[in-house]
């Protein structure tokens, strides 16, 4: 059942991605920039309107059919994991949900503008302009690694701690 339900809130989420996308594009973009923070004179959140033709950083510009590829062989990846019920941790089926939302959102963009509208411009940082889509990517990703890497501490305690019994055991056998 959770499965289900993180799907249905992959796609609410890409519903509001695409949503934050069309306000970019009618309000942001004939202005170019809107700043939302300052402090004195320095800019520290703005909502500035690009249009990304690369994935993360711009990096691999230009290389839409190969991004087009990747992002739908992932996102059919992480939907096949998801129905066929392989992933069954909850943490888990949502930090796939996030990524696929994320995926679907920017994919969206990828095959019907050839680029990917950004704008949310965190410029305290000089960070890279960015997405609703990104955010959920990138949420769901550092949760999958995060989760992941905290059952492999445990799974690994709970080796040492059973290694530890059974030589336990094995030396109270032989006495």
């Amino acid at each position: 059942m959770t499965t289900y339900i993180a799907l249905a809130a992959a796609f609410l989420l890409v519903g509001v991605d695409q949503l934050t996308k069309w306000l970019a594009v009618t309000y942001i973009k004939p202005v170019h920039s809107i700043n939302l923070i300052s402090v004195g004179t320095n800019e520290w959140l703005n909502l500035t309107y690009q249009e990304n033709t690369g994935a993360a950083f711009s990096i691999l510009r230009d290389k839409q059919l190969f991004l087009i590829i990747l992002t739908s062989i992932v996102i059919l990846g992480v939907i096949i994991l998801m129905l066929t019920k392989r992933v069954k941790k909850p943490v888990y089926i949502w930090s796939f949900s996030l990524i696929l939302a994320g995926g679907i959102g920017n994919l969206i963009d990828r095959i019907f503008n050839s680029y990917v509208v950004d704008f949310i411009d965190v410029r305290i940082i000089n960070f890279a302009v960015f997405n609703f889509a990104d955010i959920c990517a990138v949420t769901g990703t550092i949760m999958l690694i995060f989760f992941y890497i905290l059952d492999e501490i445990k799974s690994s305690k709970e080796k040492k701690a059973k290694t530890a019994d059974e030589e336990a055991s094995e030396n109270t056998d032989d006495e």
